[in-house]
């Protein structure tokens, strides 16, 4: 059996793909599948490391990424689509897969253009509550599409759509409160603020959280995501804001968290600050009230339809970037975090969100699909 996947560009296009590994080989093994072979069609491997332990092999091909802003650089995309269209042709026949799955994405458009010519059968998966091109395009002659919010089931034709959800990890899946406080250097009787901004962090929040420090350090601790890029800035501002503030061992900051990290901190966090794209699903399934600030809709039309989407369901407040200061950030975490009852419905509603057997669902039908193409 022979599986293609395709996506990338994002954490959020890559990481499902690897929840969805995860699942199929624990599948192959309950269904005494012997011998699978697995691919990643993308410009570039994302997290190379994920894919050797997956067992996943890397296919280097070309894509444009067309911008909605006027560019030059969208003529010289068009080449790029162009030669990774050929190149994803030739390598998608050498191997013949019997199903490629698609996280959409720019980087899944050659690979989906070969699927089609070549007839082969095809899965795609939108995490976003307004469909992606590659994925509105894909779903004309995809055989199932999978879908995280029940908002996005209009775009598509209902008879091979399936709300899903998004596929996690098993690495984040589970919060690990033991040991969690004294392991990220906290107290054990203050509320506790993790900051998420995305693995590259966010400019903008980590602002915010450096103008309200003197505030909340007061009666919060606070475990802050930076991203690599903005860690050693922000963390000699800090320094400087908090030189001689009492409770300045209440701010812990990293540059990154790694999976264990991370699971320890949902483990002891009573609610998150994050953007909102696919970290909004590990924040259901852990089940934690957030405060949801998406990239502005002049750049992500994405993340505020996934962020307004998400509050409906009661287990996030939403605060546009346009509004975010220190004032209505520190107003909005009293309001969660000084109220019980609050707090409470809030975590049983993200509870609600969740669908933890997202992966195993998609999983057994790229299974289903391939052995019948098998056939």
């Amino acid at each position: 059996m022979k599986i293609v996947f395709t996506g990338g560009g994002t954490g959020g296009h890559f990481y499902p793909i690897i929840a969805v590994a995860e699942e199929l080989r624990d599948l192959m093994y309950k269904n005494k599948i012997i011998q699978i072979e697995m691919y990643f069609f993308s410009t570039d491997p994302y997290n190379p490391q994920a894919l050797t332990d997956n067992s996943i092999k890397f296919v280097h091909i070309y894509s444009g990424k067309w911008r909605r802003y006027f560019s030059i650089l969208n003529f010289v995309d068009t080449f790029k689509l162009g030669l990774g269209t050929i190149q994803a042709l030739i390598k998608i026949f050498r191997i013949y897969p019997d199903v490629i799955f698609s996280k959409g994405g720019y980087a899944s458009m050659p690979t989906l253009i070969a699927a089609r010519i070549l007839g082969i059968p095809t899965i795609i998966h939108e995490s976003d509550s307004h469909p992606g091109r590659a994925s509105l395009w894909a779903s004309k002659f995809a055989q199932r599409i999978a879908i995280s919010y029940s908002e996005v089931a209009e775009y598509f034709p209902p008879e091979k759509t399936a709300i899903t959800g998004n596929p996690l990890r098993r690495d984040i899946l589970n919060p690990v409160p033991e040991g969690a406080k004294k392991y990220l250097k906290l107290q054990e009787d203050l509320p506790v603020i993790l900051i998420i901004g995305g693995s590259l962090g966010a400019q903008k929040i980590n602002n915010t959280i450096l103008d309200s420090l003197d505030n909340l350090l007061n009666r919060y601790q606070i475990i802050h995501q930076t991203g690599a890029n903005n860690f050693d800035e922000i963390k000699n501002r800090s320094q400087i804001i908090l030189q001689n503030h009492p409770h300045k061992n209440n701010y812990q900051i990293f540059p990154y968290l790694n999976d264990l990290a991370m699971r320890m901190s949902a483990g002891v966090a009573d609610v998150v600050i994050s953007r909102a794209g696919s970290a909004i699903f590990e924040i259901a399934h852990w089940g934690i009230p957030a405060i949801i600030i998406p990239i502005p809709e002049t750049i992500s039309h994405d993340q505020t339809n996934n962020a307004f989407t998400y509050a409906r369901s009661g287990a996030a407040i939403v605060i546009e970037e346009a509004n975010l200061s220190d004032s209505v950030l520190i107003s909005e975490l009293d309001r969660i975090l000084l109220n019980p009852e609050l707090k409470t419905n809030m975590k049983n509603k993200a509870k609600d969100f969740s669908r933890p057997d997202a992966g195993e669902i998609i999983a057994q039908e790229i299974i289903d699909i391939a052995t019948s193409h098998e056939k």
